[in-house]
């Protein structure tokens, strides 16, 4: 690859990057991003970048907070040592889920974020599966929006058959739910869920036929898990024979690992957009499968200024 393409990365996933690097063939930038005594973070790169291409690689993913100060220092940084385009590469957006006003006296934090990156210095943006697609208007730089749905397809399809059916977990994923069973010429199915607070939801009803077929769950992200081990709870009640789950971002916050665990859950697929190396140890129903050659192929094909839009499909 050129000299002038540079991949840095934070403490985020770092497992992630190094994966990246290495399908770009490059190393990863030396620097240091560590803390002061007091926890304020400190950020150091060690090799000139002037007039460089610099992809930042960092999810903002548990301790969301940490992670993004690490972000907006390392662009800082890079901006300030003249890096010549500076492109925060975030396989997890965090804060996504307050897109909009919902109710009085609450903040639009995915638009707070995206004021943050550009204040910070950010020229282009490239992420995976926003959990609304409408927060790439909250930028007015470039945003690449990839999708992890190629990946998760491709793991599936060797169980696909004419008794597959598609389940969209609540009525706000039916797009991602419809697009997911065209590619694997799967019948659909929608969970009826109303949610009664903040992560805490009630299923009332299974639309389209389960009976007898194999269930697969699709969702952006699962974070306490509530949702869909009680929508696999009334899949199976409505007839499901085995019931699987996919998601681009496995948060996993909370009760998620012990719910999943105990739920009737066959299995649970997601990407390593966020490091699931404690969750693996604890959660046996879970498999990972990367998404670090999208990504790579992304930022060669940035860097080369050649088209992206064939990742998006």
């Amino acid at each position: 690859m050129p000299k002038h393409l540079k991949i840095l990365t934070g403490n985020a996933n770092p497992d992630l990057a190094c994966k990246i690097s290495e399908n770009l063939n490059i190393a990863l930038l030396d620097s240091m991003v560590t803390t002061f005594g007091d926890g304020e973070i400190m950020v150091q790169i060690n090799e000139n970048i002037r007039g460089c291409d610099v992809f930042v690689i960092q999810p903002t993913c548990k301790p969301v907070n940490d992670n993004l100060m690490e972000l907006l220092l390392m662009i800082d940084a890079l901006k300030r040592a003249s890096a010549k385009r500076i492109t925060a590469v975030m396989p997890y957006y965090g804060y996504a889920r307050q897109d909009r006003k919902v109710q009085p006296r609450v903040p639009i934090s995915s638009k707070l974020v995206a004021d943050l990156l550009t204040a910070a210095g950010t020229n282009r943006v490239l992420t995976i599966d926003l959990h609304a697609s409408q927060i790439q208007g909250f930028f007015n730089i470039p945003v690449d929006h990839l999708y992890a749905a190629p990946v998760l397809a491709e793991y599936f399809r060797k169980i696909c058959d004419e008794n597959t059916v598609i389940v969209s977990p609540d009525a706000g994923g039916v797009e991602r739910a419809r697009a997911f069973a065209k590619r694997l010429n799967a019948s659909l199915a929608i969970v009826d869920k109303r949610r009664e607070a903040a992560n805490v939801s009630k299923v009332m009803n299974v639309i389209g036929s389960v009976k007898n077929k194999t269930a697969i769950l699709i969702d952006d992200m699962v974070d306490t898990a509530g949702t869909i081990t009680q929508a696999a709870q009334a899949l199976i009640d409505n007839g499901a024979k085995r019931v699987l789950a996919a998601c681009s971002h496995g948060v996993f916050s909370g009760p998620a690992i012990d719910r999943i665990n105990s739920s009737l859950l066959e299995e649970v697929v997601t990407t390593d957009s966020i490091p699931m190396r404690d969750n693996l140890s604890l959660c046996s129903k879970l498999k990972v499968l990367s998404i670090a050659q999208l990504f790579a192929e992304a930022i060669k094909r940035i860097h080369e200024e050649s088209t992206v839009s064939s990742l998006f499909i």
